[in-house]
């Protein structure tokens, strides 16, 4: 792949995640990951 492409890749993938990130913030789906990622977290280092 020539430099050129590979950074429109890269712009056109950072876009699609910020949709994505908008679209779950809209959705209210943000706490609901946020709690079972520190549920995650703190299982992992044996204190939940």
């Amino acid at each position: 792949m020539t430099g050129k492409r590979k950074n429109m890749l890269t712009v056109v993938l950072m876009i699609i995640s910020a949709l994505f990130v908008a679209v779950g913030v809209l959705m209210r789906q943000n706490l609901p990951v946020l709690f079972k990622a520190v549920r995650i977290c703190l299982e992992c280092i044996g204190i939940g």
